[in-house]
């Protein structure tokens, strides 16, 4: 078991202190017209503190079909973080990827399509 902390808490990625980065991507996201993503910028440092996460497999999250990701920690109390998707032409591709990478050569992705609010 890996244990982990957050370090940082960014508009766009949550790290880790082994140096991986937790961040969101979308297949869309290359248009200015479509947006879809997890809000990580409603959390704060704050909501970490004493939280450290196993990234080794596939458990330290959980999907909240329509809403977002739940990302579960060894023990303690657990964070939700809202996923968000919008097109105002309102032709959707809800492609969202959650990313778990050191932005080198390491990069372990899981489909979380499901996991968010469009509007």
């Amino acid at each position: 078991m890996n244990k982990v902390k957050v370090i940082k808490v960014d508009s766009c990625y949550i790290e880790f202190d082994n140096g991986l980065q937790l961040c969101s991507e979308c297949s869309e996201s290359k248009s200015d017209l479509v947006n879809h993503f997890l809000f990580f910028s409603a959390l704060s440092l704050d909501d970490f503190i004493d939280l450290e996460f196993d990234l080794s497999g596939d458990k330290f999250f959980k999907k909240i079909k329509g809403y977002g990701i739940e990302l579960i920690p060894i023990k303690g109390r657990s964070v939700k973080i809202k996923g968000c998707g919008w097109n105002p032409n309102g032709h959707y591709i809800p492609d969202l990827s959650l990313l778990l990478t050191d932005m080198k050569q390491f990069k372990k992705e899981f489909d979380i399509s499901e996991c968010q609010i469009l509007t």
